[in-house]
């Protein structure tokens, strides 16, 4: 029987290492480790990649507002500014009347964030483009509306109210309020109000006269049928220009802007609308929601 020679010094360790090799090779390949570079720290594919790669491979996140264009589209050119989440308030009433808080009557909201307030009356114009307009620009409006006048076309105003347009009392017949008896006035806004519920399902809580003429019996006569403020207008869109009942001459805010009827011009009230919202931009204005702020 042969005698082995004399084993070489260190050969199994050689050995021992050349087979750990063998056996882990294929380990290393899969993770991306290599016997000279040894294994980075993570094995995500991203971070292998390098920051420049990774930008390339990762989607791009959105720029934010001004990716959505449309407002060009509408005749604005720069978009409208998201307005302001306003805090919980408490709707100051008036001084009270044979024992009752009347509601308050407004043309201007106290506040400090940089906002006017876009109302529009009877509901005459029902273009579906208006719809498209307040659903593109996310445009806070607010519709008073007459029965007489709206009747023939609520799911107009059911569209806009499911975009977050608030829908408020006009009375029935848009009559001259003040002067009449209490019950007339009384039918005239509780009649609107039972209206609104029966064919939107909801129950306003702001009123406007019409014509803005009231009396302290349209005050009572709206208590009783529930409404908590009235709302007048500081500044209305003519067919030409913004005009101001009182104050500057000029938008200010907490405005309420009434974007009246023009029946010389013939211009739409899409147009309209833009023609206050470029005025509103010009004093680093937007558009709030009045319903939040009442």
């Amino acid at each position: 029987m042969p005698v082995p020679g004399p084993v070489p010094a260190g050969a199994p360790a050689r050995r021992t290492r050349r087979a750990l090799t063998a056996a882990l090779l294929p380990a290393l390949l899969l993770t991306g480790c290599t016997l000279l570079t040894g294994c980075a720290q993570s094995v995500d594919p991203i971070e292998r990649l390098g920051r420049k790669a990774a930008e390339e491979v990762r989607p791009h996140a959105p720029h934010g507002p001004d990716t959505d264009r449309r407002y060009l589209h509408w005749g604005l050119t720069e978009p409208l500014a998201r307005p302001p989440r306003p805090d919980a308030r408490t709707l100051a009433l008036s001084p009270h009347s044979a024992g009752r808080s009347l509601p308050r009557v407004m043309d201007h909201v106290p506040t400090r964030d940089p906002v006017v307030f876009l109302t529009y009356d009877d509901g005459a114009d029902k273009d579906p483009r208006f719809v498209d307009m307040v659903r593109e620009l996310r445009l806070p409006v607010s519709m008073f509306l007459t029965d007489s006048v709206a009747g023939p076309r609520y799911d107009h105003f059911a569209r806009l109210r499911e975009l977050g347009a608030g829908i408020q009392n006009h009375t029935l017949d848009h009559r001259v309020l003040a002067g009449l008896p209490y019950a007339s006035q009384r039918a005239e806004i509780c009649g609107q109000q039972d209206r609104l519920r029966s064919r939107l399902g909801l129950r306003a809580r702001l009123f406007r006269p019409p014509y803005g003429s009231y009396d302290t019996t349209t005050l009572r006569a709206a208590t009783d049928c529930g409404i908590s403020a009235f709302v007048l207008w500081r500044a209305v869109m003519t067919p030409d220009e913004l005009a101001y009942t009182r104050g500057e001459h000029r938008l200010r805010r907490g405005d309420i802007v009434l974007v009246g009827p023009d029946e010389t011009t013939g211009r739409t009230l899409r147009d309209r609308t833009i023609r206050v919202l470029r005025r509103a931009q010009q004093r680093g204005l937007t558009v709030g929601r009045l319903e939040d702020y009442l």
